[in-house]
């Protein structure tokens, strides 16, 4: 549980950077515990949980002190208490870990509904720092460095991030060197994050307006509404309000896979989680995806997580 101390080092932490949390969010956040670290003016980082007294919104300014930033946002990749049962049964009716990214000056309003627990890692980074970092592969970012203030992209997240976030999370850093420490584990994240972007299907990023982004959004919630059994083309296409193509295009630009593909991820994704938190079996498991033939199952499995079901349940006995 957070102290009174952790607030003020966090509302300490904004002033130093320049970001505005604003009156709302300081009077209806209950923090539970938090860690800032400032790099300035290359970048920021901070772990917040907290939970939300009142429903709100907020307008979302840019860090005053670190400039032309790139926001990445890790949500639900750590656990701050030790759930029951029943906690996990509802966790797992969530969102599956995810990491957003845009740039610092792109207009966002961020909605916080009352009772909700919020866990996030951030990074607010210096566009020019990033590419000193990238060097010579800055190139195969161009959706980063090209789009002006307009990309917004949103990444899953790998098994390596999401055991560097609870390292940076969960674990006390050393006593000397501490600040060191976090860096250089800001930079392990970073890279973590980028070899997975490096593998998103290349696509001409399109300006997003914003009801671009919400429309697209309302597709990928329905995708995964229903892991078991896939939303046709046509139903995607209704909820989007927009035709196929264009449909196609902008998912593939946010998501960084095509429609199909990131249902199967998405449902490989659920399956690994199935195996590993819940305990089934692969074959309930399989039914429980949809699959009537488990080969099928394990191959997709494979291909998605890297090894077959049953070598990936046995491996967490």
């Amino acid at each position: 549980m957070a102290t009174e101390r952790d607030e003020q080092s966090f509302l300490q932490f904004a002033n130093k950077i320049g970001y505005d949390i604003g009156e709302r969010m300081e009077q209806n956040i209950d923090m539970q515990f938090q860690k800032n670290f400032n790099f300035l003016p290359e970048f920021a980082l901070f772990i917040a949980s907290y939970k939300v007294k009142k429903t709100f919104s907020r307008h979302t300014t840019p860090p005053k002190h670190i400039q032309n930033s790139i926001r990445f946002f890790f949500h639900n990749a750590f656990d701050d208490d030790a759930p029951t049962k029943r906690e996990r049964n509802i966790k797992s009716q969530g969102k599956p870990p995810y990491v957003r990214v845009f740039p610092s000056e792109l207009p966002h309003t961020s909605l916080f509904r009352k009772n909700s627990h919020v866990k996030v890692v951030s990074v607010f980074i210096s566009a020019d720092y990033l590419k000193s970092f990238l060097k010579d592969d800055v190139e195969h970012f161009p959706f980063l460095f090209d789009n002006g203030n307009s990309f917004l992209i949103e990444e899953m997240m790998t098994d390596d991030i999401l055991r560097t976030i609870n390292d940076i999370a969960k674990k006390e850093g050393p006593d000397a060197l501490n600040s060191y420490y976090y860096k250089l584990k800001t930079m392990e994240l970073l890279f973590y994050l980028f070899q997975s972007l490096n593998k998103r299907e290349k696509s001409v990023h399109q300006k997003l307006s914003s009801k671009d982004i919400k429309a697209i959004y309302s597709v990928r919630d329905k995708i995964i509404s229903s892991l078991d059994k896939p939303s046709s083309i046509t139903t995607l296409k209704q909820v989007a309000g927009m035709n196929e193509l264009k449909m196609r295009q902008l998912f593939t630009q946010v998501f960084g896979m095509g429609i199909y593909d990131y249902y199967q991820h998405s449902r490989m994704k659920e399956a690994a989680r199935l195996l590993r938190d819940e305990k089934l079996s692969v074959s309930e498991v399989g039914y429980q995806m949809g699959f009537e033939n488990l080969s099928h199952f394990s191959r997709v499995f494979e291909k998605h997580i890297g090894k077959k079901p049953k070598k990936y349940s046995k491996e967490l006995a």
